[in-house]
């Protein structure tokens, strides 16, 4: 029996059934059916074809990697032939063709252990020889364990050493760590023995007096960032441990400091977690030698200390203190000339700090957006200046698609169903991959009380949220989240989630600000400022090219309201700037445009138009003169009908089964309205659906009676 090289449980081998899917293998064997099903292996690319990738597994089975295994489109890889890739062998058919799945850790370091998958002997330590050696003679690899070249063959066994480069103490050898004069092996604070040890000053004397033992030279303290300077030196760091990796060698402790993040060693013997009371989010002191390995740098740890009470906190502060002032941007610069954008530089600069904040501490960032032209642009916009610093922060090549992500939002509002599936995932993805729960960022979404139970599961766990909302941001929410950015906080101008979103973006990433510019005037469906036209006219998008891409993006928005895709919406908001009909945006727009004054025109013919109290209000049952789930929905075909009865109706109501809109330039508050209806029809159930959507949710038996009471509460605001 042996040990887990990742928990240390009793194994035949090297690896549990629990942690299998958390090595890489190498594949020694040569046919296909002495593969194993589940494991991940270390691959070649052989080739590609159009419906995947060839992936040579070791030196004689080929398998293939379909494009539907692939989360970005088989085009936009950037392997070529030869490319060392890692993949999942999903399936072995009875005809010797391997099935391959995509893995979303694509470096060997991102594996918690390599291992051999050699069929004769099954799974084994990866051999020395293939790790190859340092200049010192000593192996470069997880997991190897060699002899040291100062050591004899006389020498005692603890000399010998493995990838930490630190060999074991000897039993009795004491050393000071850290002002607590606790003393500490790389197993944890015991000799070598395993006996207590004491403090240095207290060791006994062979007399049985207390000897004195002269203390080490205090180590300076430097930064990661300094580290090229001190290779082959002694140093000292103080940081946060954020990641752990059991190798089939050592213990791998990735700290970070106000500068950066190192990998440090450290070892007891082969798979056996060193310092196994250290955990993860802990603030630690760190002795070691630098060194340089496979030409990055590595601290080969000697001594490890955990820090508490004033120590932990003025180093999680000095971390903090860094991280603001990296990801807080410079100064305010509007895109354009705005006076609602001026009024909110300060929420501006905080919300961008924020997803700033998350990108450098590898923390995944999830947009969520309304399902509408305004979302679908103001989400688009977020991700144009998110995925270039993921993917310069992530080593991994798949970084872009696991650690963003855009999600669109039925209504604009984030309701329990929507924050469960959120929840379940983060955590799902925390405990499979280690991952830290994601920023969320809500844009043309979140900023009604409707959403208040979704931020409350969220904050539950402790997710941050930022919120980029066009409408009066309800205080609830304000004071449920992290951060929000809204015309209300600064009794501003009107404008469009899309208008706040692009300048937030360009305050993320100041490289992108070009890409951006014509995003403000698309988003407003008519009156769109000057300013902002003028900045469109200047990337290329002339009145007629605005419309075209307004209404292409209104459509997709509609097909994709249950997607999370990128692509199509990515080559239509920033691949078409062209103004001819023949480009995508304006082939997409020509089915908008006939899909619209179809229904525009059916529903004009059946409007029933009422007086109420000299108000003049248009009654549409949508039911029963629109297509059900079909283009366009409900919303945009009322948008569109108001926008053509204006000069004949002071209002336009759709009416449903249990649902009701309302649409007028009146200044109406829904809450309220939806207040008086419920006192007027207690028995009617009467609740408001999302304010964005201007909707009203009630009792299907008491549709007449709402309806009444809606137009009479309706004709008093006109």
């Amino acid at each position: 029996m042996s040990s887990c090289i990742i928990c240390g449980t009793s194994v035949d081998g090297h690896i549990c059934d629990l942690h299998e899917e958390d090595a890489l293998f190498e594949f020694r064997g040569d046919s296909a059916d002495q593969l194993n099903v589940g494991r991940y292996y270390r691959g070649d690319v052989d080739g590609f074809a159009e419906f995947g990738v060839f992936v040579d597994i070791g030196d004689s089975v080929t398998g293939l990697l379909h494009r539907s295994e692939l989360d970005q489109r088989l085009d936009s890889l950037d392997w070529e032939s030869g490319d060392e890739v890692y993949v999942q062998v999903k399936n072995v058919r009875d005809n010797g063709n391997v099935d391959l799945g995509w893995s979303v850790r694509q470096a060997e370091r991102e594996f918690r252990g390599v291992l051999v998958d050699d069929p004769d002997v099954g799974h084994s330590l990866l051999p020395e020889d293939d790790e190859g050696e340092d200049e010192s003679g000593n192996a470069d690899g997880d997991g190897a364990l060699t002899q040291s070249p100062d050591t004899s063959p006389d020498a005692s066994d603890d000399a010998v050493e493995g990838d930490a480069g630190a060999a074991e103490p000897e039993a009795g050898d004491v050393s000071q760590i850290g002002d607590d004069n606790r003393v500490s092996d790389a197993g944890g604070s015991v000799g070598s023995n395993g006996d207590d040890v004491q403090s240095a000053d207290e060791a006994d004397s062979p007399d049985g007096g207390a000897a004195v033992v002269e203390a080490e030279e205090e180590l300076a303290t430097v930064s990661v960032a300094s580290l090229e300077d001190h290779v082959g030196d002694d140093v000292r760091l103080e940081g946060e441990v954020v990641d752990i990796r059991q190798t089939s060698g050592p213990t791998v402790f990735e700290l970070q400091d106000q500068s950066g993040i190192v990998d440090c060693a450290a070892f007891v013997e082969a798979g056996v977690r060193a310092y196994p009371d250290v955990d993860e989010g802990e603030f630690a002191r760190l002795d070691g030698e630098v060194r340089e390995r496979r030409g990055e740098l590595q601290v080969e740890t000697e001594a490890l200390t955990v820090l508490d009470g004033e120590e932990s906190e003025a180093v999680e502060q000095r971390l903090a203190d860094a991280l603001d002032d990296e990801a807080r941007p410079d100064a305010v610069s509007a895109l354009a000339d705005d006076e609602t954008v001026e009024a909110l530089s300060e929420e501006l600069v905080e919300a961008a700090t924020q997803i700033r904040k998350a990108i450098l501490t590898e923390r995944p960032v999830i947009v969520r957006h309304a399902n509408t032209a305004d979302g679908y642009l103001a989400g688009s916009a977020l991700e144009r200046a998110t995925l270039p610093l993921v993917a310069d922060q992530h080593r991994r090549a798949d970084a872009q698609y696991h650690y963003f992500d855009r999600r669109p939002l039925e209504g604009g509002v984030y309701d329990m169903d929507d924050a469960t599936k959120d929840v379940s995932t983060m955590l799902d993805n925390r405990e499979r991959h280690d991952e830290s729960l994601p920023l969320f960022v809500f844009v043309a979404a979140g900023g009604t009380r409707e959403s208040l139970d979704g931020f409350d599961l969220l904050n539950v766990y402790g997710a941050p949220t930022v919120v980029v909302d066009d409408i009066d941001v309800d205080g609830a929410v304000t004071d449920a989240v992290d951060a929000v950015v809204s015309p209300s906080l600064a009794d501003a101008s009107d404008t469009t989630a899309t208008t706040l979103a692009a300048n937030v973006a360009a305050h993320v990433n100041a490289d992108v600000r070009e890409d951006l510019g014509h995003l403000p005037a698309v988003s407003f469906w008519e009156d769109a400022p000057e300013a902002y036209v003028e900045l469109a006219n200047e990337a290329g998008y002339d009145a007629d090219a605005i419309t075209q891409l307004r209404e292409a993006v209104a459509l997709e928005a509609h097909y994709q309201s249950y997607e999370d895709k990128r692509e199509l919406i990515t080559d239509l908001v920033f691949g078409d700037d062209e103004s001819d009909v023949g480009g995508l945006a304006g082939h997409v727009a020509e089915q908008f445009r006939e899909k619209v004054d179809e229904e525009v025109g059916t529903a004009e013919a059946n409007l029933d138009y009422r007086t109420v109290d000299d108000a003049e209000i248009a009654l549409l049952d949508t039911e029963d003169y629109s297509h059900q789930y079909e283009f366009p929905p409900e919303t945009l075909l009322l948008d569109e009908l108001y926008r053509s009865v204006r000069g004949d109706a002071d209002a336009v109501v759709g009416i449903a089964t249990d649902t009701l809109y309302i649409r007028t330039d009146a200044d109406s508050d829904l809450q309220a309205l939806v207040a008086d209806i419920a006192d007027a029809v207690p028995e009617g159930g009467v609740t408001t659906r999302s304010v964005r959507e201007g909707s009203v949710r009630y009792l299907a038996g008491e549709r007449e009676s709402v309806l009444g009471a809606a137009l009479e509460r309706l004709a008093a605001d006109l």
